[in-house]
């Protein structure tokens, strides 16, 4: 989803409180308001593949996969909307966000792609409880593991049209599915006319 900045810098207990009753969701960045726009229709089922397979496979675990509407905490002063991502916070500080996620996954647009490959990549990767950051293209099949080790660095796996019958393991929820099941029922057409987000 593309954001736009808006210009007055704010708190976080004012980001937080306007939140709550704003229509539009908002991530916050160091004092920063950007505004979130739609997602095309490929963008959603995407994102619904995605929660469907880890929510079921989550059932019985303690952990949770939220989607789209739950803000997370990467800081004391970041929070960001993730399209799909599955915490595991024994006692979660507020009932509208999250702090300790284990896997995170952005949907990518090409109004976004930058920010979730360079600006998010980075934030995430400071979390100290995160295992998976995993980006999905909309409008081809190509997605990004980016898997932390135990050292601590990071190992980055690509998968893409040619690679549907190779199996994708989520290690830090112990679930294997594959592209063809991320991408299910996902339509490539362009709509004439149409601006992709």
């Amino acid at each position: 989803m593309s954001l736009a900045k808006l210009k007055t810098k704010i708190s976080v207990a004012d980001y937080l409180d306007s939140e709550m009753v704003s229509p539009v969701k908002h991530e916050f960045v160091d004092g920063e308001v950007y505004a979130m726009a739609g997602a095309s229709d490929r963008h959603h089922r995407i994102s619904a593949n995605l929660f469907k397979l880890l929510d079921s496979h989550l059932e019985e675990s303690k952990c949770e996969v939220f989607i789209t509407d739950l803000k997370l905490k990467t800081n004391e002063n970041t929070f960001y909307y993730p399209d799909v991502f599955v915490a595991c916070d024994e006692n979660p500080e507020s009932a509208y966000h999250r702090s300790t996620p284990v896997l995170i996954i952005e949907v990518v647009s090409p109004s976004t792609r930058q920010i979730d490959r360079r600006e998010k990549l980075h934030a995430y990767q400071q979390i100290t409880s995160l295992q998976e950051y995993l980006v999905v293209e909309q409008d081809k099949m190509h997605i990004e593991l980016h898997r932390r080790q135990p050292n601590g660095n990071w190992i980055t796996h690509f998968y893409n049209e040619s690679d549907r019958d190779i199996t994708i393991e989520f290690q830090s929820v112990s679930l294997k599915t594959n592209v063809d099941e991320i991408y299910q029922r996902v339509n490539f057409q362009t709509f004439p006319g149409n601006v992709e987000e």
